[in-house]
């Protein structure tokens, strides 16, 4: 019999639609500051991929 985790799915949607952020991010080109600070490129791939296998992990979790 396999757990229902309903919250574990939502959190997969959640990271999944970060990652769809950062993409079109990525796409767009449209460039980000925090207090002043411009963010690079390199740093937007890397939180790509790692909210992209963050989602990809909790939703290979929620299927167990």
């Amino acid at each position: 019999m396999t757990a229902r985790r309903p919250f574990t799915m939502f959190a997969a949607a959640i990271f999944l639609l970060i990652a769809l952020a950062h993409l079109y991010r990525l796409v767009v080109g449209f460039d980000v500051s925090v207090a002043g600070t411009h963010i690079s490129q390199s740093l937007r791939w890397i939180a790509l991929v790692f909210t992209g296998l963050l989602a990809a992990m909790l939703f290979r979790e929620a299927r167990r």
